[in-house]
Protein backbone atom coordinates (compact mmCIF):
# COMPACT_ATOMS: atom_id res chain seq x y z
CA UNK A 1 0.00 0.00 0.00
CA UNK A 2 1.01 3.37 -0.29
CA UNK A 3 -1.36 5.47 1.71
CA UNK A 4 -2.01 9.16 1.78
CA UNK A 5 -2.96 10.26 4.79
CA UNK A 6 -4.20 13.56 5.75
CA UNK A 7 -4.48 14.79 9.00
CA UNK A 8 -1.09 13.26 8.89
CA UNK A 9 0.27 15.56 12.40
CA UNK A 10 -3.09 15.11 14.13
CA UNK A 11 -3.95 12.69 17.06
CA UNK A 12 -5.58 9.38 15.09
CA UNK A 13 -3.39 10.25 11.84
CA UNK A 14 -0.14 10.31 13.24
CA UNK A 15 -0.84 6.67 14.95
CA UNK A 16 -2.21 5.47 11.32
CA UNK A 17 1.14 6.87 9.71
CA UNK A 18 3.37 5.06 12.41
CA UNK A 19 1.70 1.77 12.11
CA UNK A 20 1.59 1.41 8.17
CA UNK A 21 5.18 2.44 8.31
CA UNK A 22 5.87 -0.58 10.93
CA UNK A 23 3.69 -2.86 9.10
CA UNK A 24 5.73 -1.87 5.58
CA UNK A 25 3.96 0.39 3.69
CA UNK A 26 4.68 3.97 2.33
CA UNK A 27 3.15 6.95 3.61
CA UNK A 28 2.62 10.51 2.32
CA UNK A 29 1.47 12.41 5.27
CA UNK A 30 -0.55 15.81 4.49
CA UNK A 31 -1.51 18.18 6.94
CA UNK A 32 -2.08 22.29 7.05
CA UNK A 33 0.01 22.14 10.79
CA UNK A 34 -3.19 24.11 11.98
CA UNK A 35 -3.80 21.88 14.97
CA UNK A 36 -0.78 19.47 14.23
CA UNK A 37 1.79 18.63 15.91
CA UNK A 38 5.71 18.25 14.47
CA UNK A 39 6.32 15.82 17.35
CA UNK A 40 3.49 14.05 16.50
CA UNK A 41 5.41 12.57 13.66
CA UNK A 42 8.60 11.82 15.52
CA UNK A 43 8.23 8.06 14.76
CA UNK A 44 7.47 8.91 11.29
CA UNK A 45 10.06 10.97 10.11
CA UNK A 46 13.24 8.51 10.04
CA UNK A 47 11.38 6.28 7.91
CA UNK A 48 12.61 6.44 4.05
CA UNK A 49 9.23 4.88 3.39
CA UNK A 50 7.81 8.65 4.75
CA UNK A 51 7.00 11.55 3.19
CA UNK A 52 5.34 14.85 4.40
CA UNK A 53 3.93 17.17 2.73
CA UNK A 54 2.67 20.34 4.20
CA UNK A 55 -0.60 21.70 2.77
CA UNK A 56 -4.68 22.48 2.96
CA UNK A 57 -6.96 20.18 1.94
CA UNK A 58 -9.39 22.87 0.73
CA UNK A 59 -6.28 23.72 -1.93
CA UNK A 60 -7.69 21.28 -4.76
CA UNK A 61 -4.18 21.81 -7.01
CA UNK A 62 -1.95 20.87 -3.75
CA UNK A 63 -3.79 17.95 -2.32
CA UNK A 64 -4.17 16.79 -5.68
CA UNK A 65 -0.54 16.84 -6.81
CA UNK A 66 0.06 15.78 -3.22
CA UNK A 67 -1.65 12.30 -3.31
CA UNK A 68 -0.25 11.47 -6.53
CA UNK A 69 1.15 7.57 -6.93
CA UNK A 70 -0.68 6.61 -4.01
CA UNK A 71 -3.65 3.95 -4.18
CA UNK A 72 -5.52 4.24 -0.37
CA UNK A 73 -6.63 7.60 1.05
CA UNK A 74 -7.27 7.45 5.21
CA UNK A 75 -9.14 10.67 5.25
CA UNK A 76 -8.47 11.96 9.33
CA UNK A 77 -8.08 15.86 8.64
CA UNK A 78 -11.13 17.99 10.02
CA UNK A 79 -12.55 20.37 12.61
CA UNK A 80 -12.79 18.59 16.22
CA UNK A 81 -13.81 21.51 17.50
CA UNK A 82 -17.60 20.62 18.38
CA UNK A 83 -18.25 22.38 21.61
CA UNK A 84 -17.64 25.87 20.22
CA UNK A 85 -18.84 25.26 16.92
CA UNK A 86 -21.51 27.54 16.87
CA UNK A 87 -18.57 30.16 17.40
CA UNK A 88 -17.70 29.46 14.17
CA UNK A 89 -20.33 27.81 12.07
CA UNK A 90 -18.65 28.06 8.87
CA UNK A 91 -15.29 25.99 9.70
CA UNK A 92 -17.02 22.83 9.83
CA UNK A 93 -18.65 23.27 6.53
CA UNK A 94 -15.02 23.90 4.87
CA UNK A 95 -12.93 21.60 6.69
CA UNK A 96 -15.12 18.50 7.31
CA UNK A 97 -17.58 18.85 4.03
CA UNK A 98 -15.94 20.98 1.57
CA UNK A 99 -12.73 19.37 2.34
CA UNK A 100 -13.97 16.05 2.13
CA UNK A 101 -15.10 17.03 -1.68
CA UNK A 102 -11.47 18.14 -2.38
CA UNK A 103 -10.35 14.87 -1.25
CA UNK A 104 -12.69 12.71 -3.32
CA UNK A 105 -11.56 14.96 -6.47
CA UNK A 106 -8.33 14.63 -5.95
CA UNK A 107 -8.98 10.76 -6.12
CA UNK A 108 -10.55 10.76 -8.92
CA UNK A 109 -8.27 13.13 -11.01
CA UNK A 110 -5.57 10.45 -9.89
CA UNK A 111 -7.28 7.59 -10.23
CA UNK A 112 -7.28 6.33 -6.45
CA UNK A 113 -10.48 4.30 -5.86
CA UNK A 114 -10.34 3.25 -1.82
CA UNK A 115 -10.87 5.68 0.99
CA UNK A 116 -11.75 5.37 4.42
CA UNK A 117 -13.36 7.74 6.56
CA UNK A 118 -12.90 9.11 10.09
CA UNK A 119 -16.56 10.18 10.72
CA UNK A 120 -18.65 10.33 14.14
CA UNK A 121 -21.17 8.89 16.41
CA UNK A 122 -22.55 12.10 16.47
CA UNK A 123 -24.55 11.40 13.35
CA UNK A 124 -26.92 9.80 14.88
CA UNK A 125 -28.09 12.79 17.19
CA UNK A 126 -30.23 12.47 20.08
CA UNK A 127 -30.90 8.16 18.93
CA UNK A 128 -33.40 6.53 20.25
CA UNK A 129 -32.18 3.00 20.13
CA UNK A 130 -29.06 1.88 22.49
CA UNK A 131 -26.40 0.29 21.25
CA UNK A 132 -26.86 2.05 18.28
CA UNK A 133 -27.04 0.20 14.77
CA UNK A 134 -25.76 1.77 11.69
CA UNK A 135 -28.85 1.22 10.20
CA UNK A 136 -30.84 3.26 12.69
CA UNK A 137 -32.72 5.75 11.32
CA UNK A 138 -31.17 9.38 11.23
CA UNK A 139 -32.46 12.44 13.36
CA UNK A 140 -32.28 15.61 13.46
CA UNK A 141 -28.88 16.66 13.66
CA UNK A 142 -28.03 18.63 16.32
CA UNK A 143 -24.39 20.30 15.99
CA UNK A 144 -22.85 21.60 13.33
CA UNK A 145 -19.59 18.88 13.26
CA UNK A 146 -22.19 15.92 12.55
CA UNK A 147 -24.03 18.10 10.39
CA UNK A 148 -20.62 18.57 8.08
CA UNK A 149 -19.67 14.95 8.89
CA UNK A 150 -22.97 13.57 7.64
CA UNK A 151 -22.57 15.59 4.52
CA UNK A 152 -19.00 14.41 4.27
CA UNK A 153 -20.55 10.49 4.25
CA UNK A 154 -23.41 11.55 1.81
CA UNK A 155 -20.41 12.45 -0.65
CA UNK A 156 -18.44 9.64 -0.22
CA UNK A 157 -21.15 6.95 -1.09
CA UNK A 158 -21.84 9.13 -4.05
CA UNK A 159 -18.59 9.33 -5.52
CA UNK A 160 -18.61 5.15 -5.20
CA UNK A 161 -21.67 5.08 -6.84
CA UNK A 162 -20.68 7.65 -9.54
CA UNK A 163 -17.09 6.59 -9.80
CA UNK A 164 -16.59 3.31 -9.28
CA UNK A 165 -15.04 4.34 -5.42
CA UNK A 166 -15.16 1.95 -2.42
CA UNK A 167 -15.51 3.47 1.00
CA UNK A 168 -14.69 2.27 4.85
CA UNK A 169 -16.80 5.14 6.83
CA UNK A 170 -15.86 4.64 10.26
CA UNK A 171 -18.54 6.30 13.30
CA UNK A 172 -16.19 6.31 15.78
CA UNK A 173 -16.86 6.84 19.32
CA UNK A 174 -14.69 9.76 21.46
CA UNK A 175 -10.91 7.65 21.19
CA UNK A 176 -8.03 7.94 23.88
CA UNK A 177 -4.89 7.10 24.17
CA UNK A 178 -0.93 8.68 23.11
CA UNK A 179 -1.07 12.03 21.24
CA UNK A 180 -4.49 12.76 22.61
CA UNK A 181 -4.89 16.39 22.45
CA UNK A 182 -8.36 17.89 22.79
CA UNK A 183 -11.37 16.20 25.22
CA UNK A 184 -12.63 15.98 28.56
CA UNK A 185 -9.14 14.22 29.96
CA UNK A 186 -7.54 17.32 28.34
CA UNK A 187 -9.94 19.77 29.65
CA UNK A 188 -9.99 17.78 33.14
CA UNK A 189 -6.01 17.65 33.56
CA UNK A 190 -5.16 20.99 32.78
CA UNK A 191 -7.96 22.66 35.29
CA UNK A 192 -6.60 19.86 38.04
CA UNK A 193 -2.71 21.20 37.06
CA UNK A 194 -3.57 24.72 37.77
CA UNK A 195 -5.98 24.64 40.53
CA UNK A 196 -6.13 20.91 42.19
CA UNK A 197 -9.07 21.93 44.97
CA UNK A 198 -11.63 22.50 42.62
CA UNK A 199 -13.62 21.55 39.09
CA UNK A 200 -16.09 22.71 37.04
CA UNK A 201 -18.49 20.21 35.11
CA UNK A 202 -20.48 21.06 31.97
CA UNK A 203 -23.64 20.10 32.55
CA UNK A 204 -25.26 17.81 34.71
CA UNK A 205 -22.14 15.49 34.92
CA UNK A 206 -24.92 12.39 34.18
CA UNK A 207 -23.90 12.84 30.22
CA UNK A 208 -22.77 8.83 29.00
CA UNK A 209 -20.42 8.35 26.50
CA UNK A 210 -18.46 5.42 25.11
CA UNK A 211 -15.22 5.79 24.13
CA UNK A 212 -11.96 3.80 22.78
CA UNK A 213 -8.51 3.02 23.08
CA UNK A 214 -6.57 4.59 19.87
CA UNK A 215 -4.63 1.56 18.89
CA UNK A 216 -7.96 -0.44 19.22
CA UNK A 217 -9.14 1.66 16.74
CA UNK A 218 -6.44 1.58 14.58
CA UNK A 219 -6.83 -2.33 14.79
CA UNK A 220 -10.30 -1.82 14.02
CA UNK A 221 -10.06 0.27 10.43
CA UNK A 222 -7.47 -1.94 8.99
CA UNK A 223 -9.42 -5.16 10.06
CA UNK A 224 -12.62 -3.59 8.70
CA UNK A 225 -10.29 -2.59 5.33
CA UNK A 226 -9.22 -6.15 5.25
CA UNK A 227 -12.37 -7.92 5.94
CA UNK A 228 -15.68 -5.62 4.49
CA UNK A 229 -16.12 -6.08 1.19
CA UNK A 230 -19.26 -3.45 0.05
CA UNK A 231 -19.04 -0.59 -2.16
CA UNK A 232 -20.20 1.96 0.99
CA UNK A 233 -19.09 0.03 3.92
CA UNK A 234 -20.44 2.44 7.21
CA UNK A 235 -19.09 0.81 10.43
CA UNK A 236 -19.61 1.68 13.90
CA UNK A 237 -16.20 1.67 15.97
CA UNK A 238 -16.51 1.46 19.60
CA UNK A 239 -16.76 -0.05 22.74
CA UNK A 240 -19.62 -2.05 24.50
CA UNK A 241 -19.98 -0.40 27.50
CA UNK A 242 -19.70 3.42 28.33
CA UNK A 243 -19.01 5.78 31.23
CA UNK A 244 -20.87 9.07 32.48
CA UNK A 245 -18.78 12.51 32.87
CA UNK A 246 -18.57 12.24 36.76
CA UNK A 247 -17.21 8.55 36.47
CA UNK A 248 -14.82 9.75 34.53
CA UNK A 249 -13.83 12.56 36.81
CA UNK A 250 -13.70 9.71 39.49
CA UNK A 251 -10.85 7.53 37.30
CA UNK A 252 -9.03 10.67 37.26
CA UNK A 253 -9.03 12.11 40.56
CA UNK A 254 -7.96 8.76 42.02
CA UNK A 255 -5.16 8.30 39.41
CA UNK A 256 -4.00 11.90 40.81
CA UNK A 257 -4.51 11.25 44.10
CA UNK A 258 -6.64 14.04 44.61
CA UNK A 259 -10.34 15.59 45.74
CA UNK A 260 -11.52 18.75 44.23
CA UNK A 261 -14.38 20.00 45.42
CA UNK A 262 -16.86 19.39 41.94
CA UNK A 263 -19.54 22.14 40.74
CA UNK A 264 -21.73 21.17 37.75
CA UNK A 265 -23.30 24.14 35.64
CA UNK A 266 -26.72 21.91 35.43
CA UNK A 267 -28.85 20.89 32.50
CA UNK A 268 -27.88 17.21 30.75
CA UNK A 269 -26.15 18.56 27.78
CA UNK A 270 -23.02 20.24 28.56
CA UNK A 271 -23.05 22.67 25.38
CA UNK A 272 -25.02 22.38 22.36
CA UNK A 273 -25.25 19.80 20.28
CA UNK A 274 -24.08 17.59 23.13
CA UNK A 275 -25.57 14.21 23.22
CA UNK A 276 -26.46 13.23 26.09
CA UNK A 277 -25.79 9.25 25.70
CA UNK A 278 -23.80 8.21 22.81
CA UNK A 279 -23.36 3.80 22.74
CA UNK A 280 -22.59 2.07 19.31
CA UNK A 281 -23.46 -1.01 18.46
CA UNK A 282 -20.36 -2.63 17.15
CA UNK A 283 -21.40 -6.16 16.24
CA UNK A 284 -20.91 -5.54 12.59
CA UNK A 285 -16.77 -4.52 13.37
CA UNK A 286 -16.88 -7.71 15.85
CA UNK A 287 -18.23 -9.73 13.24
CA UNK A 288 -15.03 -9.23 11.58
CA UNK A 289 -12.87 -10.91 14.03
CA UNK A 290 -11.77 -7.56 16.36
CA UNK A 291 -12.82 -6.40 20.00
CA UNK A 292 -11.28 -3.61 21.46
CA UNK A 293 -8.00 -4.65 24.06
CA UNK A 294 -8.83 -2.20 26.86
CA UNK A 295 -11.88 -0.97 28.98
CA UNK A 296 -12.68 2.70 29.03
CA UNK A 297 -10.90 3.67 32.58
CA UNK A 298 -8.01 1.55 31.03
CA UNK A 299 -8.04 4.11 27.85
CA UNK A 300 -8.49 6.61 29.90
CA UNK A 301 -5.79 6.34 32.23
CA UNK A 302 -3.29 5.79 29.60
CA UNK A 303 -4.26 9.01 28.15
CA UNK A 304 -3.78 10.86 31.69
CA UNK A 305 -0.62 9.38 32.14
CA UNK A 306 0.61 10.20 28.54
CA UNK A 307 -0.69 14.04 29.07
CA UNK A 308 1.16 13.68 32.70
CA UNK A 309 4.73 12.71 30.59
CA UNK A 310 4.30 14.99 27.74
CA UNK A 311 2.88 18.61 29.43
CA UNK A 312 4.14 20.63 26.19
CA UNK A 313 1.16 19.25 24.78
CA UNK A 314 -1.24 21.43 27.38
CA UNK A 315 0.61 24.17 26.78
CA UNK A 316 0.44 24.23 22.99
CA UNK A 317 -3.25 23.78 22.86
Amino acid sequence: MRAFITGAAGFIGSSMADRLLQNGHEVVGYDNMSTGQERFMEVARPFSTFKFVKGDILDQAAVTAAMRGCDFVFHFAANADVRFGTNHPSRDLEQNTIGTFRVLEGMRANGITKIAFSSTGSVYGEAKVFPTPEDAPFPIQTSLYAAAKTAGEGLISAFCEGFGFQSWIFRFVSILGERYSHGHVFDFYKSLLADPTKLRILGNGKQRKSYLYVQDCLDGILTAIERATEKVNVINLGTDEYVDVTQSVGYICEALQLAPALTYTGGERGWIGDNPFILLDCAKMRSFGWAPTLTIREGLLKTLTYLQHNQWLLESR
